[in-house]
């Protein structure tokens, strides 16, 4: 299930009217437009507000005769952010950046998110410079909507119990008179206003105040929205209880298959086979110089028929190099080129980023089909099971199997818990996380006899087969 998707068609049946039923005994959106009308009357007279150039029409005639977006319900009425606001304007920053240590909160656009305001990272003015600033002063239950940069478009509603504050200049405060700030954010939320909004800029984007006050938008009446909010309310909370269930499922998932690769290691996810050919003997024979440190006659943490050894008894590792960025003919080939990002695609390796040709191949340590890789510098510890022939990058180091190892037992040894943090444990770090070949071959890991490598490869697919398809159902 996409909730992101759930949530944007929920606000839009919100504004064309098809979320809540109407009710002909509410009163009508044109009345509350004439009572914004002579709130806004009043609030001139007072000189609280400033009388606008000019002041917008509205009109219930269907949007065929009046160009209006689409039409609405019986008892709505299409009119613009300006008709309905006592103010639309961004904030300014205090000259040199003057924030005190402790005031006044002061809020920029990264304070500014859809689910409310965020106080991580808030600065602070003082009185005095609050003072300087005091036409953009923040209200609660205002609306501030981020007019400029990656974030435009996040609005947020200023909690009824807020005390006092001020916005940066890529801040706009917006303050509707009469119509539920709550509507009024549905509105900004929804897929209508992302697809009016007269965006201008072409190095930082921005939303000028005159688009925004132009902005048409359908009313309903005040009773109606108090329903819609309600209903949104009611979805939304459905939805955030979903996603958590997500979380929880994609965490269960993860740790799910970390038990299933240490129970695989330690001999516990299938029965031996007395019968099978110890690895010891296997490894002997396959390796005479491999380092059998210990067997199952001499531990009895092993079970039957498995030894350790080092991971360079049972594969020969390499570090990968990256061809000279300054020849041309050495990319754009079809040979892939992995790269510790590629590592994140999942088990199997089946495409990379990037490629070189074959010129660039010939100069490359190339690393064979059914090959481990394992990232050593930066992000360590991230593995991939190349299913084809390719090179990797210098920060990653590859492990070959040798007869004695399946491949593919060997990758999961090496997507293990316990081999990762192995990793972690030898790293050295400056300024970034390395291990070393050297460290990486002399790591010591519990081999099984090879018939039973297969069962325990088999066996983990299936059960892997399972989470995934539980995890693809999430992102469904």
């Amino acid at each position: 299930m996409d909730t992101k998707k759930l949530r944007q068609k929920i606000l839009d049946l919100a504004i064309h009217g098809k979320l809540v039923p109407q009710d002909p005994n509410d009163e009508p959106a044109s009345v509350l437009l004439e009572r914004i009308r002579a709130e806004k009357e009043r609030l001139i007279k007072e000189g609280k507000i400033k009388r606008s150039r000019k002041t917008a029409k509205t009109s219930d005639t269907p949007h065929y005769e009046q160009d209006m977006p689409f039409e609405v319900p019986k008892g709505w009425m299409w009119t613009t952010l300006e008709e309905i606001t006592s103010k639309i304007g961004s904030g300014s920053t205090p000259k040199g950046s003057n924030y005190s240590e402790g005031g006044i909160p002061f809020f920029r656009s990264q304070n500014v998110y859809n689910e409310g305001l965020v106080y991580e990272d808030i600065k602070f003015i003082s009185d005095a410079t609050h003072q300087l600033m005091i036409g953009t002063e923040v209200h609660s239950k205002d609306l501030l909507l981020n007019i400029t940069g990656g974030s435009l478009g996040r609005c947020a509603i200023v909690p009824a119990d807020f005390q006092i504050g001020n916005v940066s200049q890529h801040v706009c405060i917006i303050r509707s008179i009469l119509v539920l700030s709550s509507y009024v954010h549905t509105f900004i939320l929804s897929p209508f206003f992302k697809k009016t909004m007269n965006i201008t800029g072409s190095g930082r984007e921005g939303l000028p105040k005159y688009n925004l006050e132009k902005m048409f938008l359908p009313i309903p009446p005040l009773k109606e929205q108090e329903r819609i909010i309600k209903e949104i309310e009611h979805w939304f909370t459905f939805i955030d209880t979903i996603e958590q269930s997500k979380v929880n499922l994609q965490t269960a998932i993860k740790q799910t298959k970390s038990k299933i690769l240490d129970l695989a290691i330690h001999g516990e996810l299938v029965p031996q086979d007395p019968s099978d050919e110890p690895a010891s003997e296997l490894l002997k024979r396959i390796n005479p110089k491999a380092q059998i440190t210990c067997d199952n006659e001499h531990s009895e943490k092993l079970p039957q028929g498995w030894c350790t050894c080092r991971l360079k008894d049972i594969s020969i590792i390499i570090t990968g190099s990256t061809p000279s960025k300054s020849n041309p003919n050495y990319y754009g080939g079809d040979v892939p080129f992995y790269k510790p990002a590629d590592l994140d695609a999942g088990r199997f390796l089946e495409k990379s980023m990037e490629h070189v040709s074959e010129a660039g191949k010939k100069i490359s340590r190339v690393v064979p089909m059914g090959s481990t890789a394992v990232c050593c510098i930066g992000s360590i510890g991230k593995v991939g099971y190349l299913t084809q022939e390719g090179i990797t990058n210098q920060q990653i180091n590859s492990a070959i199997p040798s007869e004695a190892v399946n491949s593919l037992f060997l990758y999961y040894t090496c997507a293990s818990p316990s081999f990762y943090n192995e990793l972690q444990l030898l790293s050295s770090a400056v300024t970034i996380s390395i291990i070393n070949k050297s460290k990486m071959e002399n790591i010591k890991v519990s081999l099984p006899p090879l018939l039973e490598q297969k069962c325990i490869v088999k066996k983990i697919e299936e059960l892997f087969t399972v989470l995934d398809t539980i995890e693809q159902s999430l992102q469904a």
